[in-house]
């Protein structure tokens, strides 16, 4: 049996597939079972992960878990403690690759490297994997893609190596299911270096229409992106990191292609399959 926090997630989501697929048990869990919509032989587990002492008794029968900490918020090491004294071997952690490149506000890279911590004196045997800023990021264009054609952004200079979340999910799978992988960090980036002009390109390309990036100043896409509802983390850790990439190219790694012996997702690709969010 597998536990999954963040399952409802893309990664979460992506990650079931691969583990059913293996012939897993899983257990998935959700603050809204009822909204959940996972496949059927998942077991749910309602509870919000963030939440002191919501787990606890929940790991019967569980040999390893996987942990996402935009689910958990403070909770990791109440989390991996009793995943630990109630008998789960094994960890899975979504980090950030900022914690081994560095880049954008240093307070998001400390608060990742303080969850590793946690996660490596659990004793548990773990497995980090330090995902590259997400092409999912992109999404916060949407709305205005739909009604301008435009995309007014900062740092568009900016370059970064963003992975798609299936990869993601993959490289999980791949360290759940297969030995080799304890006690190993995983720096995982996509194939190629773009810049936020570059990304605006590529979704025009995707849905037919051409796309322009206009540049703004980082306070005006701040403001953009809270106006749009995004918590403020979200902005800061976005354009902290792109800040940093205008300086210098964030980091492009051969490990998705090491670890799953095939080419990790162009951007493109993840622009056809949410073309349809940015079709006006």
């Amino acid at each position: 049996m597998i536990l999954l926090t963040g399952a409802t997630g893309k990664i979460g989501r992506e990650l079931i597939k691969h583990l059913l697929d293996a012939g897993k048990k899983i257990t998935a869990v959700t603050r809204d079972p009822k909204s959940a919509q996972l496949p059927t032989g998942v077991q749910i587990v309602a509870e919000d992960p963030s939440r002191a002492g919501a787990l606890k008794g929940k790991f019967k029968g569980v040999e390893a878990i996987v942990l996402n900490p935009a689910a958990m918020e403070n909770t990791v090491s109440e989390v991996v403690s009793l995943a630990h004294a109630e008998g789960v071997r094994r960890a899975v952690l979504i980090s950030a690759i900022t914690v081994e490149y560095g880049g954008g506000y240093q307070r998001f890279a400390q608060r990742f490297k303080a969850i590793e911590d946690t996660v490596k004196a659990s004793g548990l045997e773990w497995t980090f994997l330090r995902a590259a800023d997400f092409a999912a990021n992109s999404m916060i264009w949407a709305p205005q893609i739909r009604a301008t054609g435009v995309v007014r952004g900062a740092y568009g200079k900016a370059m970064t190596a963003p992975i798609h979340h299936r990869d993601i999910a993959a490289m999980a799978a791949q360290s759940l299911l297969h030995d080799g992988h304890a006690f190993k960090a995983y720096a995982i980036t996509g194939p190629q270096s773009l810049s936020q002009f570059d990304r605006a390109r590529i979704i025009g390309e995707a849905i037919k229409r051409p796309i322009h990036f206009e540049e703004i100043s980082p306070e005006q896409a701040r403001a953009s992106m809270l106006a749009q509802g995004a918590p403020p983390e979200i902005p800061d850790r976005m354009l902290g990191y792109l800040s940093a990439c205008l300086e210098a190219p964030g980091p492009l790694t051969p490990t998705v292609r090491n670890v799953l012996g095939r080419s990790p997702l162009e951007f493109s690709q993840w622009a056809i399959e949410n073309l349809h969010a940015f079709a006006a």
